[in-house]
């Protein structure tokens, strides 16, 4: 019998379409004011802190939707933001830094629809509110960390190897080690020879030099490590100031986008994800004068640095340890109630300095703080120029052995002790980022970017709906029908998927694929009008009006598919945004259009004695 589904084929069309309206529907709750109270370093989530909470937002005569505990959080719901912004500043007082305390907007999806992992759609920060910052790497900086280290890790093999050399530089790309004797070269050109993977061995034995050049390969390979590493210290960073969903992702060679949605305080962000400091830790060179380093006669193996407190100080040019091997920071006081960070090493980086301090016990140490900050001003290749500033904060002597765990001080004032420890804890830049590029959007206007978009897509339905119906008549509202169920499918799959993020291009994605939803039903329903024409019988006219529209529409909506899947893979921030709705939208359209429109024209027209179609 023509144009009658089997009952299976009905069946998957009921339970496509029941699953996407399921998981559209918790975008219809919206979403509360919350904020989000999680435990960081050696702090719980128990029932104390929660008691302190309630306790906190009595005192401040406010009053919660709900305050409840989970996933190892505190979720306080709120009326307002007004409500939200002051909770947690109070909130922030009570704990102290030893929790993160972030503002959120929770979905107010009910615990039915969350127990089978119904959620809402996330939002982009064009949409939500927050800031928006594009970094730039410095990839010098970075190919200049992995030739120092390169160039000790020579200087103390080559000790090992008891090979005497005159000395061993960095110069460019390139290791530069010049030996004493014949003999020393030719020991050290033997053991050096192949070596090091990613190093190119040049011999020049008139000079008694060996030159270790950095290949294209391992240069590119630096450059990738320094992003993907910066990637990573930049998301722990995140982490602590407590943003909720935020985006950190590689642009291009050198860039990287940070999105943090709800966030308005740009100062504290910037000083956070912008700074660039480590510390090193290095012996204090009493051996020589530095009355006459100032003067200029720096003597070799040892540099002259600013000390904080005023004057100057001269240290070994060797490193004990450097920050990549701190694994926590905790500002704090000392006994005499001075700012102080205590600071706790990984087992090499305490073996480390266990191993320095050994045999130094007694001798003066110092920690040396370095930032890199930029001077606005760009080299030839148009990239930004860092100046590195580099400065002592605290000569300790040594009073006993050192292992894994002990502190620094010499700090100004609480708050840089505190803003030191998050920047040791959350890691070291492998190499400086500088902001490019700053956008913030508040959150009236990301509400009014929302509003826009939703009428839009609104208005954009209305038409399309009034022109189906008036040109195609019946047929036209079974091309409605899908045009409705496709918007549900859209959103249903858009919450569904992890990761996805619904931003403005991407609404103007589904108001695009709105219009494009129809293109489908309109090739349909005029090859019926052909086929009626050609003085098919009803029945036939359907059957042949699908079918042979079927490779037409297959064809225009791979091709149109095809362009949305290079436009998401080559595309950043809104292009992707865009490209993930129009993809979705394709597939969706597809199968409202063929299938959902046939089963419904089936189920009204099909397998009857029909004298006219109203098409």
């Amino acid at each position: 019998m023509l144009n009658k589904f089997p009952l299976w084929k009905n069946l998957l069309v009921v339970v496509v379409i029941a699953i996407a309206a399921l998981f559209a529907l918790p975008n219809l709750y919206g979403e509360d004011y919350a904020v989000q109270i999680s435990a960081s370093r050696n702090a719980t989530i128990d029932m104390t802190a929660l008691g302190k909470v309630e306790d906190v937002l009595t005192e401040q005569g406010i009053e919660p939707k709900s305050v409840a505990m989970q996933d190892e959080q505190i979720m306080v719901r709120l009326t307002s933001d007004s409500d939200q912004l002051t909770a947690r500043d109070a909130i922030l007082r009570e704990l102290g830094t030893n929790y993160v305390v972030a503002l959120n907007l929770a979905p107010a999806t009910p615990d039915w629809l969350d127990s089978i992992g119904a959620t809402p759609m996330k939002l982009g920060l064009d949409l939500r509110g927050g800031v928006h910052f594009l970094m730039e790497v410095d990839m010098q900086e970075a190919i200049r960390k992995i030739q120092n280290q390169m160039r000790d890790t020579v200087r103390t093999e080559l000790r090992e190897e008891r090979i005497r050399y005159t000395s061993v530089e960095r110069a460019d790309n390139e290791v530069i080690v010049t030996l004493r004797t014949a003999e020393d070269y030719a020991a050290a050109e033997d053991y050096v020879d192949n070596r090091y993977n990613g190093y190119t061995l040049i011999e020049e034995p008139e000079n008694r030099t060996l030159r270790l050049r950095m290949t294209d390969a391992k240069l590119q390979e630096t450059q990738n490590y320094a992003v993907s590493q910066n990637i990573t210290i930049l998301r722990n960073r995140v982490n602590e100031l407590g943003v909720a969903e935020p985006l950190v992702q590689r642009q291009g060679a050198d860039r990287i986008v940070v999105q943090l949605p709800g966030v308005q305080d740009t100062a504290r962000a910037k000083e956070i994800l912008g700074a660039t400091a480590t510390l090193e830790f290095r012996f204090v060179d009493n051996e020589n004068s530095v009355r006459d380093a100032e003067m200029g006669r720096v003597p070799f193996g040892s540099e002259l640095f600013p000390s904080r407190s005023g004057g100057n100080v001269l240290l070994e040019q060797d490193v004990i340890l450097t920050g990549d091997h701190i694994v926590n920071a905790t500002a704090g006081f000392d006994e005499n109630q001075r700012p102080q960070v205590s600071i706790s090493l990984d087992g090499p980086g305490g073996d480390l300095m266990s191993l320095a301090t050994r045999d130094n016990i007694g001798e003066p140490m110092a920690t040396l703080f370095i930032e890199f900050k930029a001077t606005g001003e760009r080299d030839e290749d148009d990239k930004i120029v860092f100046e590195r500033h580099s400065e002592v904060i605290n000569v300790a002597t040594i009073q006993a052995r050192l292992g894994s765990n002990f502190r620094i001080t010499g700090i100004s004032s609480q708050q840089e002790a505190q803003n030191l420890a998050l920047l040791l804890r959350a890691g070291a830049l492998i190499a400086p980022i500088q902001i490019v590029e700053e956008r913030t959007v508040g959150p009236s206007l990301g509400q009014e970017n929302i509003n826009m978009g939703i009428q839009a897509i609104v208005w954009g339905f209305v038409l399309v709906l009034a022109f189906m119906v008036m040109y195609y008549k019946k047929f036209g509202m079974v091309a409605n029908a899908a045009l409705a169920t496709n918007l549900v499918l859209i959103v249903g799959v858009m919450s569904m998927i992890p990761g996805a993020t619904l931003t403005l291009p991407g609404m103007a994605g589904i108001v695009l694929t709105v219009g494009m939803a129809v293109d489908a039903n309109v090739l349909i329903f005029e090859r019926i009008r052909e086929e009626i024409k050609a003085n098919r019988s009803p029945q036939q006219a359907i059957h042949h009006g699908y079918d042979s529209a079927l490779s037409t529409i297959a064809d225009a909506n791979i091709t149109t598919l095809i362009a949305a899947v290079i436009l998401f893979s080559i595309g950043t921030g809104p292009v992707k945004g865009f490209a993930v709705t129009l993809m979705i939208g394709i597939l969706t359209s597809m199968f409202t259009s063929i299938v959902g429109t046939r089963a419904i024209v089936n189920a009204v027209w099909g397998g009857k004695r029909i004298d006219k179609l109203s098409v």
